[in-house]
Formats: structure tokens, sequence, C-alpha cells
């Protein structure tokens, strides 16, 4: 049998004084294991070399989702913090009409959105000159229109939150926007005893920004603050 190359003295030191070199290399102990089982010829198998495969195999999973869990809680870390900012501006204005014009400048830049509609629905014919001043945010429309937008066309089930892409009846709530908006979250809103429903309309021209698989906490909460400073206004 040939006899193998000696390893160069120096070499060898550095192993012996510091063999964690070669065991925390994987790609090195993937090579002596291969190399071992070699020497032992193909009628033998190593059992460590097979566990050591499957550990490998585990520990590659293990740490795929390590970084998706370290992802998800980040991207809510910074979901978190983008609505506790948008509260936070939505309470600063003191008229009304500052109101509605921050929801769709300030509140819409913070929420990195495209557009941004409030949807009244009254039982109202007729233009009015206040809603002429932020037409841009606030639409109206008839009795039973936010009940309708959120089931979409196929009449699905009635949901507060609603993500999604484009409604087809977007156009009435985006106007001139709405060929360019790809997905949307619709919410619904709850401003009081004797009031018609209500509903705040995100819309992104990104169409993954908005998707159904995606949670509706924050949603939800910043849904919450929303309605209570309507009815503020409103009273």
């Amino acid at each position: 049998m040939a006899e193998s190359a000696p390893i160069d003295q120096p070499l060898r030191d550095r192993i012996i004084s510091q063999p964690e070199v070669i065991l925390e290399d994987r790609d090195l102990m993937r090579a002596l294991i291969a190399a071992n089982e070699r020497a032992m010829g193909a009628n033998i198998v190593d059992l460590r070399g097979i566990a050591m495969e499957r550990l490998e195999a585990r520990l590659d999973r293990l740490e795929d989702t390590h970084r998706s869990v370290i992802a998800a809680a980040y991207e809510n870390l910074a979901g978190t913090n983008q609505i506790h900012r948008a509260v936070l501006r939505m309470l600063e204005p003191l008229k009304f009409e500052d109101f509605l014009l921050a929801l769709g400048t300030d509140l819409a830049e913070i929420l990195r959105l495209d557009a941004v509609r409030l949807v009244l629905e009254t039982v109202q014919a007729g233009d009015d000159p206040a809603l002429a001043r932020v037409g841009a945010v606030l639409c109206v429309a008839e009795p039973g229109f936010v009940e309708a937008y959120l089931r979409g066309p196929r009449n699905g089930v009635m949901r507060p939150v609603v993500l999604r892409q484009t409604h087809p009846s977007a156009d009435g709530v985006y106007g001139d926007k709405a060929g360019w908006i790809r997905s949307e979250a619709a919410i619904r809103l709850d401003l009081g005893d004797g009031r018609l429903p209500a509903m705040l309309v995100l819309g992104s021209e990104d169409p993954h920004h908005f998707k159904p698989t995606q949670g509706t906490d924050l949603l939800a909460f910043f849904a919450g603050a929303f309605e209570r400073a309507m009815r503020r206004w409103l009273a």
C-alpha cells in the first residue's frame, strides 16, 4: 500500500494545538469522514457519518427557521412602530379638516401608502362644498356600499379587516388613482350608535403590500384608534 504524503510539520503542529479549527469547519469534517469511508471500503457502513449528515441537515433546517423567525420579528416591530407613529400623528390636528388632510398626506407617508380614503355612507344627496376641500381623502356613498365593498364581488364573508388585491368597484373609492392601485386594506369603522357604517381604505401600488395571509392585529388597533378620533370629531 502506498504511503501517504507526510503533513507539513508547522501545519501539523497548528492542528494539534488548535483542533477546533478543523472541528468547526464543516467542509473539512465532511472531507475527513468521506476519506475515512473510502479507507474502510464499500462493504462497511459508518453510522457516525450517516448520523452526522442527518444532524447537519437538521441544523440547516433549524438555522433557516431561526432566520425566518428573526426576520418576522423585525418586520412586526417595524410595523408596530409605523402604527404607533401614525396614531400619534392622528391625534395632533385641532381641526377636523386638518385631521382629514393629514390622513392623506402625513399618515399615508408614515404607513407607506399610495392612497388613503375614508368612505362615509349618507342618505343625503347633492354636493357639499365643505367636502370638496378634502375630496382627495373623503368619499361619500349610499347606504349599503361599505358592506358590499367588504364582501367583494363574490359576496364573501363579512370581515372587519379585508386584505386583498384591488376591488373591481375601486374606481368609486380611489378616483383617478384607481388605475394603479394594486392591493388594499379595507377596514370597517363603527362611528357610534345612530350613525351609518364607514370604511377606511388603504391602497398601495405594490400588489403584494396587502395579502390575505397577513395578520390584521395592527390594522385593527389602528382602526380602533381612528374610530375613537372620528367619534370625537362627530360629537
